[in-house]
């Protein structure tokens, strides 16, 4: 596969994330649901952004330039580690997120999609395609990550995360 058919395809997915969050944010009623899902709708914008950069560097020079990928979403482990100290803390109580439930799990499904898509570039991509994707591959376990603590929270403790030991904000 070329390396700019790659980059459209990976746009498609990351767009594809990016409306499932921005319609998420707008139908979440509780506070830190759309807090939460606005943070993970602009990381998806950056994505969109940095790879739309990638394609048309490709496109003009038939090169790109690999630069920094960041995000405010912390690692998995970090999220893990988040969750099983807030189950010692909180006691569960039955919840009442049953929309921001389903978009999560809708969510979910997507950043799935997303990380199986990176994952299987990097293995087909040349040395150019595969320093441009293997940053995704973190980046997108951190947001399974995020989003399946938020879907166990949110059915096990009736609440959002948004007050880990880690913050969402972007840095």
């Amino acid at each position: 596969m070329k390396l700019d058919n790659a980059i459209r395809m990976a746009l498609e997915y990351e767009n594809g994330v990016y409306k499932i969050y921005a319609d998420a944010t707008k139908k979440a009623a509780d506070p830190s649901a759309k807090r939460i899902l606005q943070v993970l709708a602009e990381e998806e914008m950056g994505h969109i952004n940095y790879l739309q950069e990638r394609l048309e560097e490709w496109q003009s020079g038939g090169k790109i330039k690999i630069k920094k990928l960041g995000t405010s979403i912390p690692t998995k482990e970090v999220i893990n580690q988040s969750l099983q100290d807030l189950r010692k803390t909180v006691k569960p109580k039955p919840s009442k997120l049953i929309a921001e439930l389903e978009l999560l799990k809708k969510a979910l499904q997507a950043e799935v999609k997303t990380s199986n898509f990176y994952k299987e570039m990097v293995s087909k991509l040349d040395e150019q395609g595969q320093q441009l994707f293997t940053p995704f591959i973190e980046i997108e376990k951190g947001h399974e990550a995020i989003v399946q603590a938020q879907i166990d929270a949110a059915s096990g403790l009736g609440v959002f995360l948004d007050t880990l030991e880690f913050g969402l904000e972007v840095e």
